[in-house]
């Protein structure tokens, strides 16, 4: 069951932080967005919420995605000369937004997708006057302007709230650990970053992706009406419907709960290159390592220890974060 909290309420971000992003697990954030003039200007007409947008145009150019009127905002693989079924073209929002209202008011005209702009490039401003109070000031907002669209299941290695501004949107997701029963695709060739579930989006009973009905089974819906949000952990995959003609979403990707600058995907790459291709019995042996050390099912790995003598495994906090890295990157050089 996918929870629900009132976020018309007070909701600090101290609270925030323990309540809903700790436990890793989603949230919908009922009315987080309600009081944004955006919102406002949506829930009148995508005509003036466009007005709206373009008082903050800086006039710099972003990439859209362009469909034809017959794949219905569905953008994914196919047979096109980059391997999507897609075209790609650079614009500036005078020049899409009337796209994007020209395609809402006529279904014969090719949709228009704008996706993860930053706000502060392409309108800025507007993140002042349509803001968070959950996160710190430095984490930053996208902007996601167009046409109906289905989005393929993916995931994102930030935790994230996306803010619903205008048109209604679903969420479909799986959990972290359905990742085997998705079928995903290269992480090398993707639609826009993200390796993308080649299962959630091909036919229901496809006979080339066997388990995924298993994964089916475990997913959550989010349905969310503008003024709505969802807390989205890392690691959560989702598959994203636009279900109105003309729809915007605000989002913000941040990583909660970071002692430093290094990404845990940067970490699982390097750990492939070093260690997937090994002896399954030695690949055993890893795992059982990575589990002692990093992932502590049992708790930490020197608590027999006082923590005045843990060294390296002491609070990563206390300066062994750095001590650490020192290392790694002395033996990544060679030295």
């Amino acid at each position: 069951m996918l929870r629900e909290i009132d976020a018309t309420g007070p909701l600090d971000a101290a609270t925030f932080l323990r309540s809903v992003a700790e436990p890793c697990a989603p949230v919908i954030l009922r009315g987080l967005c309600r009081t944004w003039p955006a919102r406002h200007a949506g829930e009148r007409s995508a005509a003036e919420l466009c007005a709206y947008l373009r008082r903050f145009d800086s006039g710099a150019p972003a990439q859209a995605f362009i469909g034809p009127p017959a794949l219905a905002g569905r953008y994914f693989y196919g047979d096109g000369p980059d391997g999507f079924n897609f075209a790609r073209e650079t614009l500036d929002l005078s020049e899409a937004l009337p796209r994007m209202l020209a395609a809402a008011a006529d279904a014969t005209l090719p949709s228009v997708y704008m996706g993860s702009v930053p706000v502060d490039s392409q309108v800025p401003g507007f993140a002042e006057e349509n803001g968070l109070s959950l996160l710190p000031p430095a984490v930053r907002p996208r902007i996601w302007l167009g046409n109906a669209s289905l989005v393929a299941c993916h995931y994102d290695a930030y935790d994230n709230i996306a803010c619903v501004v205008a048109g209604r949107r679903r969420f479909t997701l799986y959990p972290p650990d359905a990742i085997g029963d998705l079928y995903v695709g290269r992480i090398d060739h993707t639609l826009a970053g993200q390796p993308v579930s080649l299962a959630a989006s091909a036919a229901e009973g496809d006979p080339r992706y066997p388990r995924f009905p298993a994964a089916r089974a475990r997913a959550l819906i989010a349905d969310l009406a503008p003024g709505d949000a969802l807390f989205l952990p890392k690691l959560w995959w989702h598959e994203v419907e636009a279900a109105d003609p003309f729809n915007m979403l605000v989002n913000y990707w941040w990583d909660g709960f970071s002692t430093g600058p290094d990404a845990p995907y940067t970490t699982m790459l390097l750990a492939m290159i070093a260690i997937a291709e090994r002896p399954p019995a030695e690949r055993a042996a890893w795992r059982a390592f990575f589990d002692h050390y990093v992932f502590r099912p049992d708790g930490h790995p020197l608590a027999h220890l006082p923590e005045t003598e843990r060294g390296l495994l002491g609070p990563l906090r206390a300066g062994n974060y750095g001590r650490i890295r020192a290392k790694v990157m002395q033996w990544l050089r060679g030295g």
